[in-house]
């Protein structure tokens, strides 16, 4: 009689059952990976000069549905960050990169850090960011005008 071998123990896969175009399998992308104001034990994925200050969920949801990927939002906050109850952590982009076949959905985004590199060059150009930057600067400028005009009031020393 033959003697038939064991059947041999597979690794478990957990991405086995899915498609590419399954939201599972969608990257992740947190604020926190593009933030300048983050550490990289902090979660910040990019070199620092690249970097934005304080990006929201938002601003990456607007640039990347100008680019036209297929993307979703989730109410996450992620796990690196200190301050859970900001609203400003919270959020969470999924980020379709590939197709079916799993070939590249866009060709100017093959893998993870076309995207985050995109994200982060294209977010201080949003006109959100450029109004704040005016609005944030003209109040200072008007009051150091004002105090150059003031003459300091008070008694003369005796």
């Amino acid at each position: 009689m033959a003697q038939t071998q064991p059947a041999q123990a597979r690794p478990w896969n957990p991405s086995a059952g899915f498609k590419h175009t399954d939201r599972e399998r969608w990257i992740c992308v947190y604020p926190a990976y593009i933030n300048s104001k983050k550490s990289l034990k902090e979660g910040r994925r990019l070199q620092k000069q690249i970097c934005v200050e304080n990006p929201t969920c938002q601003e990456i949801k607007d640039v990347l549905i100008q680019s036209g990927l297929h993307i979703g939002i989730e109410n996450k906050v992620y796990p690196r960050e200190l301050d859970h109850r900001d609203p400003k952590c919270r959020g969470r982009v999924r980020v379709m990169l590939k197709t079916e076949d799993g070939e590249p959905f866009s060709e100017k985004f093959p893998n993870r850090d076309s995207v985050l590199t995109f994200i982060a060059e294209t977010i201080p150009k949003l006109k959100t960011r450029i109004a704040g930057n005016q609005s944030s600067q003209q109040p200072a400028q008007t009051q150091q005008a004002s105090k150059g005009g003031q003459k300091k009031k008070g008694r003369k020393g005796k």
